[in-house]
């Protein structure tokens, strides 16, 4: 099968990530929590926001081409924003028809047969808090009948802080992630958009709260 442009973009992100990685001295560690597997494609890809690493490591665990929906101000970021603007979907959350516009553009992608990464919380967390989860990843699964893959970002964080690149503190070290089994949505309705994004910010709280402990941690919903 020849190689589509997307496909050649992912790929080189690949690439560009594991240069990433090794510069700064980050390890990335992937465990799938029941076993590893061929993931479904399409679907979406969702993840808790805690680094701008969250968004360079995402291909170390997904296995196909796949686009990211991302704020729109990674752009402006040297060298990142040169591979976001190509293939990828920039959101500008200031504008709900901005929102809107994306939502549409990763319905096409699907219906294209490529994957979507998506980010509910919206934006990047403090130090890892969980933020609420908005709904756009699970109407949008629940009306192209794709399943979810859940991945939980444990300790980015910590090896680059809140702030972007060049403008925060980081460190070298083990960023781990955690890929859950992919949650089918075929047969779900609307009125299910809330089960189902309670079934996903249930493993990623979970996660979180078995790596950090109860006693030194705190999420807030």
């Amino acid at each position: 099968m020849r190689m589509g442009k997307g496909d050649a973009v992912f790929k080189l992100k690949r690439f560009w990530a594991r240069i990433i990685a090794f510069l700064v001295g980050l390890y990335p560690q992937v465990t799938f929590r029941q076993h590893r597997y061929k993931m479904p494609s399409p679907c979406i890809i969702v993840c808790n926001h805690t680094s701008y690493l969250d968004i360079v490591f995402s291909p170390f665990f997904i296995d196909h081409t796949a686009v990211f929906m991302a704020k729109v101000e990674l752009m402006k970021i040297p060298l990142f924003g040169t591979f976001f603007k190509y293939f990828d979907i920039p959101v500008d959350r200031k504008s709900r028809t901005g929102s809107h516009r994306s939502l549409v553009a990763a319905a096409d992608k699907i219906d294209k047969g490529i994957s979507v990464i998506i980010y509910p919380e919206g934006t990047i967390s403090n130090e890892g808090r969980l933020k609420p989860f908005k709904n756009g990843a699970f109407k949008l699964a629940i009306e192209k009948q794709v399943p979810i893959v859940p991945a939980v970002n444990l300790n980015n964080w910590k090896f680059l802080q809140n702030g972007g690149f060049f403008k925060s503190n980081g460190a070298p070290g083990v960023p781990r992630i955690i890929v859950g089994q992919p949650i089918p949505t075929l047969g779900m309705g609307e009125e299910q958009v809330e089960e189902l994004k309670d079934k996903v910010f249930t493993f990623i709280h979970e996660e979180l709260k078995a790596y950090y402990g109860t006693d030194n941690y705190q999420y807030h919903r």
